[in-house]
């Protein structure tokens, strides 16, 4: 595909293009969604702010975690380089990226921020919910022209040549990127229509989780790169689905039996 364009005279890769032009449509949909819902649209440029933070931080960290027995060969063999050495040698552990690293650091340093400002999680959630699959989107339509997070091999496939992940390149592979973008923009459309409507109000949040927690543990069968580490059959993104999946089932057995209580006694 095409991971780098010239612009002016400039190389620039095209998944930094694709993440800021998410970035710009995510923020100006969150805005937007602020000011439908009566809430101050300022708030929710700080929030979108922290939470990047969390999730460059987040991304980074899991990255490193998914490589952590290289990392720690190379921590042990890395004491007399020098201070850039080696931090040039470091970068290969810890410089890639991992989206649910980033979703979970993003969320958790929102809702830091949130509960510091004493403002309503459950509005802002709302607000951000269908913003999420919205940049995600446009994410993964850069990881599809620069070569990363590619399919498994298939022979009605697209073969890469130019790939930023060397792996990628003379194999026909599935569009995984592709197919996992609209997929996305398809969940955008439907958490925005919910969120327009006033359906599910507190709700949208856990209802993106749920439903990208299917859809990525599905799709998972279609990557071909184990980068991010293969454990008892599953990938890291597979067990981290199902671990939001069942948080989530035992938050709302909780609210459930909350509630039963509530009856009861009342």
């Amino acid at each position: 595909m095409y991971p780098i364009v010239t612009i002016f005279g400039r190389p620039i890769g095209t998944y930094a293009l694709s993440s800021v032009a998410g970035i710009l449509l995510a923020g100006w949909y969150a805005c937007w969604a602020a000011r439908r819902r009566g809430v101050d649209d300022n708030e929710i440029i700080v929030l979108l702010l922290v939470s990047a933070v969390g999730i460059l931080l987040g991304s980074h960290v899991l990255y490193a975690l998914t490589n952590l027995p290289a990392l720690l060969r190379y921590l042990s063999a890395s004491a007399n380089l020098s201070l850039g050495d080696w931090f040039r040698g470091l970068l290969p552990y810890v410089g890639g990226a991992v989206f649910y690293g980033g979703l979970l650091g993003g969320l958790a340093a929102g809702a830091l921020y949130l509960r510091i400002r004493r403002l309503p999680f459950a509005a802002y959630a709302d607000i951000a919910a269908p913003a999420i699959p919205l940049f995600h989107a446009f994410g993964r339509i850069g990881c599809f022209l620069g070569g990363c997070c590619y399919g498994i091999p298939w022979e009605g496939g697209i073969t890469y040549t130019r790939a930023l992940s060397p792996e990628a390149n003379g194999v026909a592979r599935f569009p995984v990127q592709l197919l996992e973008s609209a997929l996305l923009f398809a969940l955008f459309f439907l958490l925005a229509a919910l969120f327009r409507r006033g359906a599910l109000r507190g709700k949208l949040l856990a209802l993106y989780l749920a439903v990208y927690a299917v859809l990525r543990f599905l799709l998972e069968f279609l990557r071909g790169d184990a980068i991010r580490g293969v454990y008892f059959g599953l990938s890291t993104s597979q067990w981290i689905s199902l671990a939001i999946l069942l948080a989530l089932g035992v938050a709302a057995l909780a609210r459930a039996c909350a509630r039963r209580r509530a009856r009861a006694s009342a």
